[in-house]
């Protein structure tokens, strides 16, 4: 049983979606062990503590430099045995030493079909706005590994979702959110716990 490990920093809505598919059995291979916040009052630390899931806090602001904020996170994950990483929703950029530290164990979901509407800056309703912007008439999420380049790791899944005609960025985040982020992020979650997935020269390979 593999320890998953949740990084937070908003309303944990994509947590809610991880802890909902283990409650249905749908991450057999894992357990979230631990949920962390960059942000003492995110309500995902409420809905980790309504589960009976542990909890911790590390601010960026609490440290004199990146540096020792990095240090410290990475000895945070190891002292909870994370085995996998999930960023949902997590608004401080990771350092080499975590990442270095957890190389392809950790996962982030992003709100749109990489490569398009990714990289730096494009977080939040700007990635639904951009697409919006452009006149692509399909959107959709990417669950992936995190590497150094933002946005940049390995592909795990995807899947599409149809822009509507009337389409504003709130109303495509959610049905974003609905549609794909809450659906895929869990699955890739399962197949890490499962040993399913290989990474090889930057391409993931599901077994």
């Amino acid at each position: 049983m593999k320890n998953i490990v949740v990084l937070v920093s908003g309303g944990g809505t994509n947590l809610q979606a991880l802890i909902d598919a283990q409650q249905r059995g749908e991450i057999a291979a894992g357990k979230i062990t631990c949920v962390i916040s960059s942000n003492p009052n995110a309500y995902a630390l409420t809905r980790a503590e309504n589960n009976n899931i542990e909890t911790a806090v590390i601010r960026r602001k609490d440290f004199d430099d990146f540096d020792a904020y990095d240090k410290a996170l990475t000895e945070l994950l190891k002292s909870k045995n994370a085995d996998v990483i999930v960023l949902a929703g997590f608004m401080t950029i990771l350092g080499r030493r975590v990442i270095g530290a957890f190389e392809n164990r950790i996962i982030n979901i992003h709100p749109a079909l990489i490569p398009s509407f990714c990289g730096e800056g494009y977080y939040g309703l700007r990635v639904h706005e951009e697409a919006l912007k452009r006149g692509v008439k399909v959107t959709g999420a990417t669950a992936h590994f995190v590497n150094e380049i933002c946005d940049g790791g390995p592909i795990i899944l995807q899947k599409a979702v149809e822009i509507k005609s009337g389409d504003t960025p709130e109303i495509l985040q959610k049905r974003v959110m609905e549609q794909a982020e809450w659906k895929i992020l869990p699955k890739a979650v399962a197949l890490f716990c499962e040993d399913k997935i290989t990474v090889k020269d930057g391409r993931t390979y599901l077994n």
